[in-house]
């Protein structure tokens, strides 16, 4: 998978918001919320190919659960998948 160019996050108001930019994203209607996760995500992202699996290693990498343990292999894989599928639908990355 790879975003698509022509997408820049912005903040407004607090809240960091997906938009497009240029020609080829006139017709992009679509308005992305990114919660902090969803954020380091994307930014991590960028101009790069990526798979599921290495969104799942970032998240492992950054977050841990309130015990101080480890985040879970498994809840790394479902939460990347998550935003990867909410990408997709929304038009921002390329399979």
């Amino acid at each position: 998978m790879k975003a698509k160019p022509g997408f820049r996050v912005t903040d407004v108001c607090g809240s960091h918001i997906i938009i497009a930019e240029g020609k080829e994203n006139i017709d992009f209607s679509n308005i992305i919320s990114l919660n902090d996760s969803a954020l380091l995500l994307w930014k991590s992202i960028q101009g790069k190919d990526f798979t599921v699996e290495d969104l799942a290693d970032i998240l492992q990498d950054n977050y841990q659960l309130d015990d101080n343990t480890p985040l879970p292999r498994q809840q790394a894989l479902k939460d990347a998948q998550e935003v990867a599928d909410q990408w997709k639908e929304a038009g921002i990355i390329s399979a």
